[in-house]
């Protein structure tokens, strides 16, 4: 039997997030006031700008309207390296279904809790940033950043689903948030947070098949790559004139922030078992947890990995680490970090410049 749009929410708000609104920590960051009020004439300048000319109103511009079934498939599946996996293929349609709607449920809910930690973060930047123009673009990305959690509370209501925020996604926020200097701030979230999700946009801009999330997740990646383009036009400069031991602590964050995101953000990791969004898609779908990491595991023995189609972007190769190489933030005691928990290094900045040039789709 298909799954539903109703059938998807059939348990109403049991399945609705309801993160502890008392959920609250204070954090070390300074606030900034600044009176030199002249312009920087660089790319932070060009940077504003552009943000002000592509400001969008998400009532106008996509089509809401739209009838979004989750029980038809809102991603192409040909390179999901579940359906690929033997014992996947043994599931009943209708537990194939199941899990290829509310696995797709859990991945836009994570986008969702992702945008909200980058509207909080935009906002800490704007307060604490010492330079007049980076507060002004700070400011504009923070409005990007709400513009992103209404549009994708909008369409996660369409198909009637929130799932909570992954815990290792919180945690490499809320690492970002309570960081005591603004640039550990902006490394966090302009380097790492918004590569990953600039990289995740790309790839379902590409794989969709649904014209409303593609609308939509096309103009949010247009955003996000000015994002992006921020964290390492502001930092560079900045970096370069710091103090050797300063330099280090920043590269020491972007190594523990990098070193989250590797070992917690894949379905075959141990944080994944545990993970409680991830567990609950299991059991919406009638799967037991450890056959399903059995089968993961036996796909994985068989050669059986997830692969990116040609145009899809992997974002900690393409786009995180060709960014802190480029701020100089892998020194050589970093990169001894990341070669001690097995996280190779990728210098190739070809495919964050494209994205940054403001062709966010890469060729």
């Amino acid at each position: 039997m298909n799954v539903h749009q109703k059938d998807l929410g059939a348990s109403g708000s049991d399945w609705k997030v309801n993160m502890n609104p008392d959920d609250i920590y204070r954090t070390p960051m300074d606030i900034a006031w600044t009176f030199k009020y002249l312009m920087s004439g660089d790319k932070v300048e060009d940077l504003y700008k552009r943000a002000k000319q592509n400001q969008w109103d998400s009532d106008e511009l996509l089509p809401w309207d739209t009838v979004v079934d989750p029980s038809k498939p809102l991603i192409n599946d040909a390179n999901d390296i579940y359906h690929r996996m033997p014992f996947f293929k043994k599931l009943s349609k209708s537990q194939q279904e199941t899990f290829t709607a509310h696995s797709t449920a859990q991945l836009l809910s994570q986008f969702l809790h992702g945008e909200q930690g980058a509207l909080m973060t935009a906002a800490c930047v704007t307060h604490s940033v010492p330079d007049a123009t980076a507060k002004l673009y700070a400011a504009t990305q923070t409005m990007d950043e709400a513009r992103h959690v209404e549009v994708y509370a909008k369409y996660c209501d369409k198909i009637a689903i929130v799932y909570p925020m992954s815990l290792w996604l919180k945690a490499l926020i809320d690492a970002t948030l309570k960081a005591d200097r603004y640039e550990k701030v902006m490394i966090g979230m302009n380097m790492i947070v918004e590569g990953l999700a600039l990289g995740a946009f790309n790839n379902m801009y590409r794989t969709t098949q649904c014209d409303l999330l593609k609308k939509l997740t096309f103009n949010v990646m247009r955003d996000e790559s000015r994002h992006v383009s921020f964290g390492h036009s502001y930092l560079e400069p900045v970096i370069a004139r710091l103090h050797p031991d300063e330099v280090e602590d920043l590269a020491d964050f972007a190594f523990q922030a990098v070193n989250i995101l590797a070992h917690g953000g894949t379905a075959g990791t141990l944080a994944s078992r545990v993970d409680p969004g991830f567990l609950q898609v299991l059991d919406n779908s009638g799967i037991e947890h450890e056959d399903f990491f059995k089968g993961v595991e036996a796909a994985a023995a068989e050669g059986i990995e997830q692969t990116l189609p040609p145009g899809q972007i992997h974002s900690l190769k393409d786009l995180m680490l060709p960014a802190l190489a480029r701020v100089g933030l892998l020194t050589p005691l970093a990169r001894k970090k990341y070669e001690e928990v097995g996280i190779p290094i990728f210098e190739d900045l070809r495919v964050l410049q494209a994205m940054e040039g403001g062709h966010p789709v890469a060729a």
